[in-house]
């Protein structure tokens, strides 16, 4: 998976923007619910945020507050770094996050969770939950998918092709399974949810 997001990094935007290999995807009304799932974001009270698997920085840039990103590749916070200037972005394990209990106000990670499966969700719960009073996590909508859960196969630009795990959520099913909190965003293709 490592490998997989390293080299999609120069790349990676491209699904956000609808370009490249998504361009001719039929995505009814994504623009549209991509700006609400970023205003959600962008409304969350300042505080020092911990953004688990940045990426590339594209949600991280529309958090307020003190920032610090982290993604296991150092391709993908090359760009997150030049995209946020004024937050702070290391390479690191978001299973194993370094970082002393309770040095962050809020976790946030988009479009990761959904990629974790039984082990390694109740790993990175637990993580959070040390390193941070609230998780807010933002990943797909199960209303477009007909599926809960697949193997996908991601082909990039050099035609390398992946297999990558992906789960859709709802936003209630989403709150208990973290525990509780508040549905902040649902639509077609995004969820967003903060638990407390």
């Amino acid at each position: 998976m490592k490998a997989y997001y390293h080299r999609r990094a120069p790349e990676y935007d491209d699904w956000y923007l609808g370009i490249g290999l998504y361009e001719d995807r039929e995505r009814p009304d994504w623009d549209a619910e991509l700006d609400e799932l970023t205003r959600t974001i962008a409304d969350l009270p300042p505080a020092r945020s911990l953004d688990v698997a940045c990426g590339t920085g594209f949600l991280t840039q529309h958090l307020q507050g003190e920032i610090v990103g982290l993604d296991a590749s150092e391709a993908m916070i090359e760009i997150a770094q030049q995209r946020v200037p004024g937050g702070a972005f290391l390479v690191g394990d978001a299973l194993e996050l370094p970082f002393d209990d309770q040095s962050f106000d809020r976790i946030f990670t988009g479009h990761f969770y959904g990629h974790l499966e039984d082990q390694d969700r109740r790993r990175f719960l637990a993580e959070a939950r040390r390193v941070a009073a609230e998780l807010v996590v933002a990943d797909s909508s199960q209303a477009h998918s007909p599926v809960v859960e697949e193997f996908q196969p991601r082909v990039l630009k050099d035609g390398s092709q992946w297999e990558v795990y992906k789960r859709y959520f709802t936003g209630e099913e989403l709150v208990a399974e973290l525990g509780g909190g508040d549905v902040l965003c649902e639509n077609r293709w995004f969820v967003a949810v903060r638990s407390p």
